[in-house]
């Protein structure tokens, strides 16, 4: 069974979290706690990644700054209290989307950011080529995650048995699997390629199996109350896609905005007031998401992507158009 942190509160007004965001000048966004790729700080304080993107895109759309951003460090199990009681506005660490989360929790996820699945690392030299090797095993993972609900139950389902040593943030479960304390390593494939860059004596040490035992849309999370700011973040991310549709890059915005015929330019021109304040933002709002940190595809690419570290294949992230799940509705 799934335990989850239940905070009651009064419901919070219409409008409550983007008016705060507003007033404070700033966007509070909840991060993992160092996982290369999707959140990490550099040695001069700066954060980069996928998720800070994403923060920096809803800034720029807001506020008309992505800079405009203050970016916080949470455990899976402490960030739900952290979203429900005001303190970050927005949560981007690696959070799958779920139904009980979303009806017990009074949070919403707004869209699906990033499609993964649930792997495991193990040492390339121990011999273990399938999940049925690890029968009777160690398994590292992270508490307070999906993660660690679907190892006991795949395992039980399978007739094997597991034990869990569960670990407070993802780089300590990864440290304490690099350590010897366990066999394999549980988490989302993405960020298990992410780890595997940290590890000791460099990453052809470790290898990930091909399995995958779950399905982890990894969505942005925001307090269920302001249906102005579920909106907002909604539509960050589906401008982000849109873009990458219809060919708009960082590179390329000002001669598309000037050459005037492109569908998404046209749709979040600055000349549509109307639209624009019906979403609490000033108009030209998508160009500015867009200016800031390009389409989804370059987002991808600089943090996860060809020209990351990383290099993860784009898979189930790719376009609809292009053998992946990402398509948005419409903004007319």
């Amino acid at each position: 069974m799934l335990v989850l942190t239940l905070i009651v509160l009064p419901r919070a007004e219409a409008g409550e979290v983007l008016d705060g965001v507003k007033a404070r000048g700033q966007v509070r966004c909840g991060v993992s706690q160092g996982i290369p790729g999707f959140s990490e700080m550099d040695a001069a304080g700066a954060w980069h990644g996928f998720d800070v993107d994403f923060c920096r895109a809803v800034a720029a759309a807001v506020l008309g700054d992505p800079d405009q951003v203050a970016f916080v460090p949470l455990s899976a199990t402490a960030r739900f209290p952290m979203l429900q009681t005001h303190r970050i506005d927005l949560l981007l660490g690696n959070t799958t989307w779920t139904l009980t989360r979303e009806a017990v929790l009074r949070v919403q996820f707004p869209g699906i950011l990033f499609f993964d699945g649930q792997g495991f690392m193990v040492p390339a030299a121990a011999g273990i080529a399938t999940l049925a090797d690890l029968n009777g095993a160690k398994v590292c993972v992270e508490k307070g995650t999906t993660h660690q609900r679907n190892l006991t139950e795949y395992f039980r389902t399978n007739g094997w048995s597991v034990e869990s040593l569960a670990i407070d943030s993802a780089p300590k479960a990864a440290a304490a699997f690099f350590a010897g304390d366990c066999r394999a390593y549980t988490s989302d494939s993405a960020e298990l390629a992410a780890m595997r860059l940290l590890a000791p004596g460099g990453p052809g040490a470790f290898l990930i199996l091909p399995e995958r035992i779950s399905n982890e849309p990894l969505s942005p999370v925001v307090w269920g109350g302001d249906p102005e700011w579920t909106t907002l973040i909604r539509w960050v991310l589906n401008v982000l896609i849109l873009a990458e549709q219809y060919g708009v890059t960082r590179d390329n915005l000002d001669a598309v905005i000037a050459e005037g015929t492109n569908p998404l330019v046209r749709a979040t021109a600055d000349e549509r007031e109307s639209l624009a304040r019906s979403m609490g933002v000033t108009p030209g709002w998508g160009r500015r998401v867009v200016r800031a940190v390009g389409n989804y595809g370059e987002i991808y690419d600089r943090n996860l992507g060809r020209a990351s570290p990383l290099k993860i294949e784009r898979g189930l992230n790719r376009l609809w158009n292009q053998g992946g799940l990402h398509y948005v509705p419409s903004i007319d």
